[in-house]
């Protein structure tokens, strides 16, 4: 059943039961993936995934249920659900948001995307595989090899006249890199997103896959000690990735941020501004409304050093009285509303990457970073984790630096950045939104080597 005539029909049947006011939401998720393993065909998958929830009053009490059959048996399904769980319920029931009088009209999806047949992009794959191996003899293996093409649309209707569409396209390639010198062996990977797949250049690909992992080889121990510190930009992104988090009105009013009573308040270097943009080109996070119909827009969440705002969805906004920011965020139609950015990222200065290295008179250029899930703990901004990158002396990079471990506190990291880059990058598999920044030089942190 076409969900139009589903949400008709659902309407109709709610108000002869009773629920006075009723919300659907819907998702459908296409997903192509390819995977490619030296010259043949690893693994192949085409998938449609759809489904809706809804979410109603019945006398004064808020009832749930979602089903990814749309059928006239599911109406009958979801609303009984809803009135069953209803009558559990005994906290004050959530909104349903009748919807603002303006919505930015922007269409995030690529029809030119859409048309790149599944040939061509199994070429493309093949393509960038051999001319890897070619690059460079020290090329011993490709680990992964993949490129992943997926649509999503969403969608909110309610009987307040709310009736909302958003859809978003993207293609994300991946390739492991495994290089051996001598008893060496190092491996990285090396991502390309885009929505403008006839952009993609084999050749330029190949050679940063390659030149990457190879640029970690004859890495040196160095000493134990503070340093000048740059994280260069995916490193950066995937350490605020981890700590966004904290940026959430839910984990302020939940006792689980330090940002708690600071709005307002100095937080981090002037240089630093912290922004929410949920109107970028070529992100799947992108959208024009929040999971409860509420408008987005751009938001500042600290301007240089100052801390502005929190996220916020309906719940959170009521109980600081306050707006909601248009951050409330259901991960899929099976899950209640939380709080989520769509591409937050620190807004990238006007230096270039070398340009921050170059000033430093001995220092450590992080590239990477591992154990973000258990090193860090959003709640106190204290992390310890296993990095890479190269050490740097007098304005040049002497050689990788190994072994190495890199430990602070991220709110007094922020307070410590002294320069900022301009090679904005998103990490491409962000923990919460799509996040990023660009490379960001720190004053100092302490460097472990094991």
């Amino acid at each position: 059943m076409e969900i139009n005539v589903f949400r008709d029909k659902i309407f109709t049947e709610a108000k002869d039961m009773g629920i006075t006011e009723l919300e659907l939401y819907y998702e459908k998720e296409n997903q192509f993936s390819c995977e490619i393993f030296k010259g043949e065909m690893d693994g192949y998958k085409s998938s449609t995934v759809n489904g809706v929830s809804v979410r109603g009053l019945v006398e004064d009490r808020m009832g749930y249920a979602y089903t990814e059959k749309l059928d006239d048996e599911s109406i009958s399904f979801l609303l009984n659900n809803l009135k069953e769980n209803a009558a559990l319920m005994e906290n004050e029931p959530e909104e349903i948001y009748p919807g603002d009088e303006r919505y930015e009209d922007i269409d995030f999806y690529s029809a030119s995307l859409a048309e790149v047949t599944p040939e061509e992009k199994l070429d493309f794959l093949k393509e960038v595989e051999k001319k890897i191996y070619d690059y460079d003899s020290r090329v011993i293996q490709t680990d992964m090899a993949t490129l992943q093409d997926t649509t999503i649309e969403k969608a909110i209707y309610n009987n307040k006249g709310l009736s909302l569409k958003d859809r978003n396209n993207l293609l994300i390639v991946v390739f492991s890199v495994v290089v051996k010198e001598g008893e060496e062996i190092k491996s990285d990977f090396h991502v390309e997103i885009t929505q403008d797949f006839h952009s993609l250049d084999t050749d330029d690909f190949a050679k940063q896959a390659v030149e990457n992992v190879l640029s970690h080889l004859g890495g040196k121990t160095y000493e134990t000690k503070g340093y000048p510190v740059i994280f260069k930009n995916i490193a950066a992104a995937s350490l605020l990735d981890v700590f966004t988090s904290s940026f959430s009105a839910e984990s302020v009013q939940q006792g689980q941020s330090l940002l708690r009573g600071k709005l307002g308040e100095t937080i981090a270097s002037e240089l630093v501004t912290l922004t929410d943009d949920p109107f970028m080109k070529e992100s799947i996070e992108s959208r024009t409304f929040d999971s409860e119909g509420v408008a987005t827009r751009k938001t500042a969440v600290v301007n240089k050093g100052r801390l502005e705002t929190f996220f916020h969805n309906l719940k959170t906004a009521k109980k600081d009285g306050v707006t909601s920011t248009g951050h409330g965020y259901k991960p899929s139609h099976k899950d209640t509303i939380g709080i989520s950015p769509s591409n937050l990222f620190i807004e990238p200065g006007e230096a270039s990457y070398e340009q921050l290295y170059e000033s430093l008179d001995e220092g450590i250029i992080i590239t990477n970073l591992a154990g973000l899930h258990s090193g860090a703990s959003a709640i106190s901004g204290d992390f310890s984790l296993a990095a890479n990158g190269y050490y740097v002396k007098d304005g040049k990079i002497i050689s990788p630096a190994k072994l190495m471990t890199v430990a602070g506190n991220f709110f007094d990291l922020l307070h410590d950045i002294e320069q900022i880059g301009n090679d904005l990058k998103f990490t491409p598999m962000g923990m919460q939104g799509n996040i990023g920044s660009p490379s960001l030089k720190v004053k100092r942190l302490s460097i472990a080597v094991d």
